[in-house]
């Protein structure tokens, strides 16, 4: 395509030699500050007294404080204050020709201001930098990557500046405001970022090219095998490098090596690429953890759709020292991007460090972009088959001049709701206004929906259930056949016009439910869009969960969501009350579940600990929702994405699996898997499905197997902040359950208050569920049956402790004898003193312990 060959001519940058002479040095700013301050070891100056500095502030807006303590030490000086600005305003340099690092810095954290309301764009010399930022959003979205809790993030673009001047504007929604903590304008020296490109799935773009008027904007720098590089390691650019343990896909899959010595880079001088501390340490695949050779290690990054990404791969052979020894493959979102790749022959020897760039293009539905090594098979000349790598960055490159992604990421931060921004007055009275026409023409929808329901109830007598917002009725385990003969048959007039059993709400209905998708009411968010809280007439809670609004990424999800559930109704499923596909929404309402998910309770929140006598009961449910789905129809149900999010609680702590919208139809009878791509969550995922790409019950075992453990345990399954050996919690406790010291590692909350003989019941279920062939695992029934036996066990130790105590109590009551005439006279004296009174009952309880 000529626009897609026109785009890759724009990503590189290429600075002659006249244009490093004349760079300028690096500009600092505090923002918002009237003093300079030292940090890194760097001068960074404030923005209100810029004397004798390169860059001016028009408009300059206000200051506003942040707490002392946010940030990390090294940058929290720099986050102590921040300009706000509430018109449009910029900041103007005078710099050299060149090209340049811009980073700007937001906190999100004010102590007069609430950056959740604050809604800007940015943009630098014309380029579209962001584009309806929320910053609490921005950083929301990158923890959520990175399993971070920083409040910090720093954004970062490389830009050509050609005209020797440099403007960042920055503009704020109407009614809202835009800020920044610091800004960094750093000049890259060196004839070249980019020499050469190679497109994936192509041959290789010769360079370099002139990245002119476009630019690209950093995403992900990560350092493979060797944890985080810090600014100061890398004092020529001052880049910061993210541990890989974020983002592998599976640690099992491969296994660090380091060799600090006689490293060098290829040219002689490339130290623009990357520091020579990334090049110390890589990830080699472990081979004996792979049957299937086609992906051996793989890395997964969420992106922004509808972009062309750059894939830059360092490399630096620390192991062989002859060609021919490790050759592998590359893919990028499963496409090859090279075969036979020889890092030693490349490089032209032993410990030489050097990248090679790659370029693909995501389309409008992607948003997640994988890097994957795969083995090439071994020859009678290759002494192995494995893969390597040190170091990798992805950038985004601008389209049409723009690197902005509009998605407004607010959502669920820190456990709490990010608040709509405040409008002004007469915003709020339009809102109201327009609240009462649209609630009165949701009313008149309504009654001319019920009159038309009604008449075609008349028409058709066998269909006997009556429309309204009653959500269906729960049968439990009953059979299908007869659910569906007795449940209304819709036949939709939206987007899929397909039958389905349920309720198909209007668009008026939905928004009236949810006061116009208030984001008030929205009590979680996910990969397919947010839910709300919603009230029907009749005052029933439901939850609402919201497609991406005009996205067509869940529409599969969607559709197989309600399909799942009109065919399934069992005690221990979410109850699917209906939806919606009205005006290209996509929306399912399911009864509201009270208490949340299971890890609400585990972990991450305030919410009192469960009692192991609970944390039972509530995994016997599961057990026993996944059993139905695997059993209760022919060819059977694999849920696919089992993790403690979707496993819900109502009011009574029953528990409820939800989200079936990656659900697949279990194999015919005469195949053992369904054959589909790798869908499913980090750490939760069957390994032996990701390797084959064989889809079986057993891959929802496995999942329920880490499950358990994180019941048990009470910890996220994935926590790169630990060490590296109690990052996976899967593998964490199946080496302290096979040194029968798993008691250490349970939730400290439990101590005193759980059977040995029930976690030892418990453990070695999940321990069966997780092992390594899918074949060698148990059955749900036999996972269902296990954890009753842990119940039991549980449940007559209680009973026995029980027991003993009123024994004891006899013997009290016994030795208080003599005291009888005292209590006698004291309760008939209380008697004459309260005959007026009601009655009233107390049921005397013994509680048994947590």
């Amino acid at each position: 395509m000529k626009s897609f060959t026109f785009l890759l001519l724009i990503i590189v940058v290429f600075l002659t030699p006249e244009n490093v002479r004349a760079q300028s040095k690096p500009v600092l700013i505090n923002c918002g500050s009237d003093s300079s301050t030292d940090v890194d070891g760097r001068t960074w100056v404030g923005d209100s007294h810029p004397v004798g500095s390169n860059f001016t502030l028009t408009l300059p807006g206000a200051i506003a404080p942040a707490p002392e303590n946010d940030g990390d030490e090294v940058y929290r000086n720099l986050y102590k204050t921040a300009r706000v600005f509430n018109v449009t305003s910029s900041y103007k340099f005078g710099i050299a020709a060149g090209s340049y690092f811009l980073r700007l810095h937001f906190s999100q954290l004010f102590t007069n201001l609430s950056a959740n309301e604050s809604v800007f764009d940015v943009t630098a010399n014309g380029l579209k930098l962001l584009s309806k930022c929320n910053v609490p959003g921005e950083i929301y979205w990158r923890n959520s990557k990175i399993n971070s809790t920083s409040n910090i993030i720093v954004k970062e673009y490389l830009l050509n500046v050609t005209s020797g001047k440099l403007e960042v504007e920055f503009a704020p929604d109407a009614g809202s405001f835009a800020f920044t903590n610091a800004m960094e304008v750093v000049p890259v020296p060196g004839n070249s970022i980019f020499d050469s490109v190679n497109k994936v799935g192509g041959i290789e773009l010769k360079g370099p090219f002139r990245l002119e008027g476009s630019g690209i904007e950093t995403m992900y720098r990560v350092c493979v095998g060797g944890g985080k590089i810090e600014r100061k390691e890398d004092p020529r650019l001052w880049r910061k490098w993210d541990p890989d343990e974020h983002f592998i896909f599976s640690l099992n899959a491969a296994h660090a090596i380091a060799n600090s010595s006689n490293i060098s880079y290829v040219p002689s001088d490339d130290s623009t690429s990357a520091p020579l501390r990334l090049y110390e340490t890589a990830r080699v695949t472990t081979e004996n953890f792979v049957m299937d050779k086609k992906f051996n290690v793989s890395w997964r990054f969420n992106i922004d759709p509808d972009f062309d990404y750059l894939v830059r791969l360092h490399f630096c052979e620390l192991e062989y020292d002859k060609a021919e020894q490790r050759k592998f493959k590359i893919y990028i979102n499963s496409k090859t991007a090279a075969e036979n790749y020889d890092v030693f022959a490349r490089a032209g020897g032993k410990n030489k460090a050097f990248h090679e760039d790659f370029l693909d293009a995501a389309s409008s539905q992607t948003d997640t972009l994988w890097v994957q090594l795969g083995s090439e098979s071994s020859s009678a000349g290759s002494a192995a088959s494995d893969a390597l790598l040190n170091g990798m960055e992805i950038f985004k490159v601008s389209r049409d001049g723009n690197l902005g992604h509009p998605t407004m990421r607010i959502g669920v931060i820190g456990g709490g709701t990010v608040k709509p921004k405040r409008s002004p007055k007469w915003v709020l009275i339009g809102a109201a206004v327009g609240l009462v026409i649209s609630i009165s023409i949701a009313g008149g929808v309504y009654i001319c929906f019920y009159l038309r329901q009604k008449k075609n109830t008349s028409a058709n007598k066998a269909k006997d259930s009556p429309p309204g917002w009653r959500p269906l009725a729960l049968h439990g385990a009953t059979a299908m056949a007869t659910n569906a003969r007795s449940s209304p048959i819709l036949h939709t007039t939206g987007t899929f016009g397909s039958c389905r059993m349920g309720r198909q709400f209007s668009i008026a209905e939905i928004r009236t439910a949810t006061m116009n998708f208030d984001e008030s009411l929205v009590i979680g968010m996910g990969g397919f869009g947010k839910v709300y809280k919603g009230e029907m007439e009749d005052g029933t809670l439901v939850a609402i969960k919201r497609g991406h609004t005009q996205s067509q990424q869940g529409v599969k999800e969607f559709e197989t969501e309600i399909e799942m559930l009109s065919r399934l109704r069992h005690r221990h499923l979410v109850p699917l009350i209906g939806y919606c596909d009205e005006q290209n929404e996509m929306i399912l309402v399911y009864e509201h579940m009270a208490n949340g998910t299971l890890r609400s309770h585990l972990y991450g929140s305030d919410l009192p600990a469960l009692t192991w006598n609970q944390r039972l009961e509530i995994c016997i449910g599961a057990a026993r929702g996944l059993h139905y789905l695997h059993t209760g129809l022919e060819r059977g149900i694999i849920h696919r994405d089992v993790k403690t999010t979707n496993i819900l609680l109502d009011g009574s702590f029953v528990v409820k699996m939800a989200d079936f919208g990656i659900s697949k139809d279990g194999p015919p009878l005469d195949h053992t898997h369904v054959s589909t791509a790798v869908k499913g969550s980090f750490g939760y995922l069957d390994p032996e499905y990701f390797r084959r790409q064989q889809l079986t019950q057993s891959s929802d075992v496995y999942s329920f197997g880490v499950v358990l453990f994180e019941v048990l345990c009470a910890r996220p399954v994935i926590n790169p902040t630990l060490p590296r050996d109690q990052i996976n919690l899967a593998d964490w406790a199946l080496k302290w359950k096979r040194q029968n010291l798993l008691e250490t590692i349970i939730d400290s909350r439990l101590y005193g208050n759980y059977t040995t003989e029930s976690v030892k019941q418990f453990s070695e279920i999940a321990e069966k569920c997780l092992v390594d062939e899918g074949r060698s695992r148990p059955s749900m029934g036999e996972v269902l049956w296990n954890l009753e036996s842990a119940l039991q066990l549980h449940q007559a130790h209680l009973q026995s402790a029980t027991a003993n105590d009123l024994s004891g109590r006899e013997l009290q009551l016994s030795a208080a004898s003599t005291n009888i005439g005292f209590i006698e006279e004291v309760e008939e004296s209380a008697h004459a003193d309260c005959q007026d009174a009601d009655d009233e009952t107390v049921d005397v309880k013994i509680e048994e312990p947590c």
